[in-house]
């Protein structure tokens, strides 16, 4: 079933963090009102449009505190933190990435999964070329893109494509998922996989389409505070905030799964 992406994401997220800053919004969830600082987060390239809103939230709910992002692959961004690059939270795609870090001793407490989402074939609107389902990935008709396997939408894709039992035949692969989904906008392939929350973010300049496989690969997105943050009481409190209600409704608005 093809479908043209929920334009009307952005507004939503707008009304929801006005509402949230309000006299009537949600209430401080983290309870510290002390930090300050500049707040580095590492978060898969999939929450760039959610997590840009969530920081602007954070901020005005502490206005002593500048949360700066370096958005990616998740695969990437793990082996930047176990290299020793400055950041205070890490929010990855998929666990595996999460555990990269885990193993080398960078997580200062247990991560949580805050969002889950799942793959959705992504057309340029108008659907030029002619893309019903996911065994139009097994030909070699249409121009085609997937991410890099060792990313957590490639993966993902890997998984999709194995309980479809299909072959897929990829003109190219990108090393994240919004590289992916700009080969769609810019109409230079006929179809990609990339997240249903990408396809939402796009608005009208893509359709999505469904397609039942997608339940076999459902990335858990888990979030923790940084072992070394240099900032780690800002670190802490903007977890909290990522897993708090005032949060939800921002991630549910963009089409995440929460669990």
């Amino acid at each position: 079933m093809i479908r043209r992406s929920a334009v009307g994401a952005v507004a939503v997220l707008a009304a929801v963090s006005v509402a949230a800053c309000g006299s009537g919004g949600t209430a401080e969830p983290t309870g510290n009102h002390d930090i300050s600082g500049t707040v580095t987060v590492f978060a898969a390239a999939s929450l760039t449009e959610t997590f840009t809103e969530l920081g602007k939230q954070f901020e005005a709910l502490h206005p002593g505190v500048k949360v700066v992002y370096s958005f990616g692959a998740s695969s990437a961004l793990a082996e930047q933190i176990n290299q020793g690059a400055p950041a205070d939270v890490f929010a990855s795609a998929a666990p595996k990435n999460m555990q990269q870090i885990r193993d080398k001793g960078e997580v200062a407490v247990e991560p949580v999964t805050f969002v889950r989402n799942r793959l959705e074939i992504a057309v340029p609107k108008g659907n030029p070329g002619h893309i019903t389902g996911l065994a139009d990935f097994g030909k070699t008709e249409p121009k085609l893109a997937l991410c890099a396997e060792q990313v957590p939408c490639g993966a993902a894709a890997r998984k999709v494509f194995e309980a479809a039992g299909i072959t897929p035949q990829p003109d190219t692969r990108e090393q994240d998922v919004k590289a992916v989904l700009t080969k769609v906008t810019l109409g230079e392939v006929d179809a990609a996989l990339v997240y249903r929350t990408d396809v939402e973010a796009a608005g009208d300049k893509v359709e999505g389409i469904d397609f039942p496989e997608s339940a076999k690969a459902v990335n858990d997105y888990p979030v923790a505070p940084l072992a070394h943050a240099p900032n780690a009481a800002a670190a802490a409190a903007f977890v909290a905030f990522v897993t708090s209600d005032q949060a939800e409704q921002v991630f549910d608005a963009a089409g995440f799964d929460t669990p």
